[in-house]
This record gives C-alpha cells, structure tokens and sequence, in this order.
C-alpha cells in the first residue's frame, strides 16, 4: 500500500548557540509542518570561556521534537528520517562509555587563543596551514580545544575515547555510530579540506598521546546515513524502528542547502549572533592571508566561508543598555543619519574572527558634543556590524566569488531598514528566504535526499532546493544609488579607523 504524505514526514533539526530547532518536513510539497524550539544555557567566563553541556542538548532536542510533532498534528511514527544541523567547532570529548570527559567549549570560546597560535606556529604559520589544510586555523577551531583541555584539564583529556563536533555528537546520540562528515570536519583544524580526509600529523600536534585511527570517526559522504535510530531512542521518541539518520553537518553546510545555495552565483549572508556569508565553489578557495574558510559543502564541492563574531549580539548589547525595545531601536536608527553622524563603532566585544582579532574589544570611535545621540549610537552599531561583513565579502570578491543575488537569513534579516542598508554597503541586490530557519530546513531537506537516495530514487538535492526553497518578495532590496555612493565613503572612513586602531592589519 503507498504511503500518503502524512505517513512519511522528515525531521531537520538544528543544535544551535542560542537554542535547538526543529522542522517538520511534509516530503510531497516539500513545505514545512510544524516547528519547535527550546533554549539552551551557557557557561561563561570573562576569560572568553563559552561552553555547554551536551546533555543540554538532546534534552532540547527532545522537547523541540515533541513540540514540532504536536505542531505538525502528525504521529511520531510517520518520521522516516531525521537530519541533524550543529554548531560548528565545538569540542565534544567522550570517554570509552560514550559519556562526555567535560563540557563542550563553542565555537565562540576564545580561552583557547593561545593554544591555537601554538598549533599554527608548529604547523609553519598561516602559509604552512594553508597547505597542510587549506584553512588557518582559527581560535574557534576545535583542535585548540583540545589542546587546551590537555594543558588545563588532564585528567579529562587522559580519559578521551572519541573526538566529536555537536552535530556528529547528537547523530551518535541517535545512532549509536561514530561518524563525521567532511563539511563540518573541515573546521575542526586537523582536516585536509582539499583531499577531504583527517589530517593525522595536525591532530599529533595537539593531542601527541590519542590515536587519531581510534579517536576520530569515520568519515562518510554527504549522501550516506549515520545510522538508523536506536531502539532505546526510538521508543522514548514514539518512533518506528527503521528510521535513517542522514550524515548532516554544520549550521552553515545545512543552511547552504536551506538556502538552495549550492550553485555558484548564490551568497547567503546570516545576521545572527555572529554573522556569516558562504557560497558554492567547484574547487576549493584558498585566501592568501587564511580569512576565508575553505570549508567543504555538504551537498558536494566546497563552500568558502567568512564568519564575524558581532552582529545581532552587538546590536542586542547596544539596545539593552540603552534600554531600548527592537522597535525603539529599529525607529532611532531610522531617525539617524547615514553614516551616524560620524561615529564609529568597531564592534569587537567578543574578539573578533574576520579580521583576525581575537583580544579585541568593542570601541565607539568619532564621539563629541555633536553627534552624541542614542541615535546615533544605534544606527553606527548596526552600520558597524554590516562594515564587519563587508570587510569579508572584499575577501570573497578577491576570491572572484561575487554575488548575482544575496539570500539574506538570521534574526537581523527580519529588520526592512538593515536589509536596505546591506543592500546598498554590499552594493548587491538581496532578498531572504520566505523560511527562516535555514539550517533546520536544509537538515530536512538532506534527510529526505539521504532516505530517497538509500530507496533508489534518483531526484537531485538542487531539483529538492528549487521546490522548497520560496523567496520572499516582499523583502526583495535593490542598492540604492546615491546611497551606495555614500556607503562607499563611509566605508572607507571606517576602515581607516579600523587600520588605525588594529595597525597588524595594515600591516599583514
């Protein structure tokens, strides 16, 4: 008897900073069924300590996926298969019974800063990384984490098993296996992005005691599953028994595909908590300074990558200070004038990745009697975080990597003032998806190419990106030109400040 759309239903799940999200994929109309949510704590310190418990998230898991079933109005047991979309870069260590030595340290963790110089001078500086990996490792990168828990936590690292990023940590949840893919591997700091395979001698630089051939997972292709369901899992879920697990990867692999990204031509740029701007390559794209990530895909091909630390959290930081609603934030910035009347902002309050600035700090630069408004303030905040990422769309220009069309995403994109002014600093026209979660989405949309593909069905992941992926009219910008003139002015102002304050920069 055939199944009806009803009986057969895809999960996208997305483990994130912030919180884990899951969607409900209906895989006839390729539309989303419902959706959940649950929020996640942190553990941070002054020092640049970000970390989590693992724990935390497959109890968010669970209560986000009771939730999108109950949204959906459908049966656990129509699930036939689940993708899983993970922040990148965390550290998940396991001891031999599968339990975690100690909390994952994030992506935004910059404890590590001085463990990840160590490791890039031991691999010849930046042009020695580059070719050994394709990527400079960055203080984010898993594999100073690693380092920093042999330096600091020994009796933890002595007791390390498995080496795991969150979203391989939540598929051996599910699973029970030990798998990694290549798009989330590549930004661990100890993975070939060009021959896409663990690069053994980078990992003995930080870990000389573990085994790589026993600690790492297995590494399997963007189009084969993790494993099926457990039993014990399936059962407290109400799933069926055979459910496939995809291969998934990182938030920002998952929400290429979330965002039909996977073709040259396509620049998805996310105003999240940090933000990003990712596009399709055929070949891998290695920078000459080590900016751009030259991350694989997780579709195929290769995805390069700039990431900045401060964009909704800059902003966010701002309006609570100040005591400000997102609509009095929203209205003061709108009342200032373009360019804030001459302020500045560098807005640095977690370090910062693009540029590579991991001690700096935040600074309003340009400040006196004149132009020292709450008004003012807002609108170099939000002007500041969008230079930050015109600063690594140059480094994806230099690439020859331009956008035909800019596929906005994140929390900022829901602002119509912030998609206007990154239409005209980036001088390219952009629009944003009609479904925001762009990493759940993409995440579905895998698990039900990676059950099809198992089944013999020969349908493509882009022909599955075309249906599903809807666009929003509504927020369609075009570059303003007497605006984007202007930008380019006040740009250039603002990297001169940059240069000035950060003189390494000018320098390298």
């Amino acid at each position: 008897m055939a199944q009806t759309a009803w009986m057969r239903m895809f999960v996208g799940v997305d483990c994130g900073t912030q919180s884990s999200k899951v969607v409900i994929l209906d895989p006839d109309t390729l539309s989303v069924r419902g959706h959940g949510s649950c929020a996640h704590d942190m553990i941070s310190g002054d020092n640049g300590r970000r970390e989590q418990r693992p724990q935390w998230w497959i109890d968010a898991f669970e209560t986000a996926f009771n939730a999108a079933i109950k949204d959906a109005n459908i049966s656990p047991r129509a699930v036939r298969g689940i993708g899983i979309s993970g922040q990148q870069h965390g550290l998940v260590a396991l001891d031999a019974q599968g339990r975690p030595v100690y909390p994952a340290k994030l992506w935004c963790d910059t404890e590590t800063a001085p463990e990840n110089a160590a490791l890039v001078a031991a691999l010849g500086g930046e042009t020695g990384c580059l070719d050994a990996l394709g990527v400079a490792p960055q203080p984010g990168f898993t594999a100073s984490k690693i380092a920093w828990l042999r330096a600091h936590q020994r009796d933890a690292y002595d007791r390390i098993a498995t080496v795991m990023l969150p979203h391989d940590y939540l598929n051996f949840y599910l699973t029970g296996r030990r798998v990694a893919e290549s798009g989330d591997a590549s930004g661990t700091g100890y993975f070939d992005t060009r021959a896409r395979r663990w690069h053994h001698d980078a990992f003995a630089q930080v870990a000389p005691e573990l085994d790589p051939e026993r600690v790492l997972p297995e590494l399997i292709g963007h189009d084969e599953p993790a494993g099926t369901v457990r039993a014990a899992v399936a059962e407290r879920l109400g799933l069926a028994d055979d459910v496939i697990v995809s291969a998934g990867g990182g938030d920002n692999m998952m929400g290429a595909i979330g965002t039909g990204n996977i073709q040259a031509g396509v620049v998805t740029m996310s105003l999240g908590t940090s933000g990003t701007i990712f596009a399709h390559s055929d070949t891998p794209a290695v920078s000459a300074d080590g900016l751009v990530a030259n991350f694989c895909a997780s579709h195929d091909g290769w995805l390069p990558l700039i990431c900045t630390m401060n964009v909704t959290s800059a902003t966010t930081q701002l309006r609570e200070v100040l005591g400000m609603n997102l609509a009095q934030f929203t209205e003061a910035v709108t009342d200032a004038p373009l360019g804030a009347g001459g302020i500045t902002l560098l807005p640095f309050f977690n370090g910062e990745r693009v540029p590579a600035l991991p001690d700096a700090t935040g600074s309003f630069l340009g400040l006196h009697s004149h132009n020292f408004s709450r008004a003012n303030l807002c609108r170099a905040a939000l002007e500041g975080a969008t230079f930050g990422l015109r600063y690594g769309m140059d480094r994806l220009n230099a690439l020859g990597i331009a956008p035909t069309e800019l596929r906005l995403v994140g929390g900022g994109a829901r602002s119509a003032i912030w998609r206007q002014i990154v239409a005209d600093v980036m001088d390219a026209e952009l629009i944003c998806p009609t479904f925001d979660e762009a990493a759940a989405l993409g995440a579905a949309l895998q698990a039900r190419f990676c059950h099809d593909r198992q089944a013999g069905d020969s349908t493509t992941l882009a022909e599955l990106c075309d249906t599903a992926v809807a666009l929003d009219e509504a927020t369609h910008c075009t570059p303003q030109p007497a605006d984007v003139d202007s930008y380019r002015d006040v740009y250039a102002h603002y990297h001169e400040r940059l240069d000035a304050h950060y003189p390494q920069i000018a320098d390298a």
